[in-house]
């Protein structure tokens, strides 16, 4: 009869134990992962809103302007209108 002190039993046991660990381990890491993504995502988002200007995020293209152009500085835009 095999009993819980039997080699072989006990080697399996460790074996599960030690996959069970390693499953944890890597749950976490993905985990951690796709939450640096999501926190990187939104505080992105929130520094756009934040910005003044005619500027849109589009994912595949990154920021964009409505003109095309380079962001001006407010005192460029003053002499220009003088």
């Amino acid at each position: 009869m095999i009993g819980p002190t039997d080699s072989e039993v006990f080697w399996l046991n460790v074996t599960n134990i030690a996959l069970g660990v390693a499953t944890l381990v890597f749950i976490v890491a993905v985990a951690t992962v796709v939450v640096q993504a999501v926190w990187k995502r939104l505080r992105m988002r929130a520094e756009l809103r934040e910005e003044a200007g005619h500027t849109l995020y589009v994912d595949d293209l990154g920021l964009t302007m409505a003109d095309g152009g380079k962001k001006r500085k407010d005192s460029e835009e003053t002499d220009e209108g003088e």
